[in-house]
């Protein structure tokens, strides 16, 4: 696990292909709109960056992403997507 601004980035090997990608928001940032709103950016920003192909990414959204720039989103992925963090898997 890597936090990057208000996002937490968990990162690790996956099957051969593209990348994986799931987006988690959860109560803490609100109503199911606000939640919806979040993967939804969180979304479009992944679709933007530049993911590693036979990787699993699992973005977990705080409040900040809301708030946060564009911009911001896609850097923070692409900084979880340059690290080299991978997650033992049980």
């Amino acid at each position: 696990r890597c936090r990057f601004g208000a996002l937490t980035a968990i990162v690790t090997a996956g099957s051969p292909g593209p990348p994986t990608v799931g987006f988690v928001a959860g109560k803490k940032i609100g109503s199911a709109v606000r939640r919806n709103r979040a993967k939804r950016r969180l979304r479009a920003a992944a679709a933007r960056s530049t993911l590693k192909p036979d990787t699993v990414y699992v973005l977990i959204a705080d409040r900040g992403v809301l708030t946060a720039k564009f911009e911001q989103l896609v850097d923070w992925i692409n900084s979880a997507a340059a690290t080299d963090v991978v997650e033992e898997v049980r």
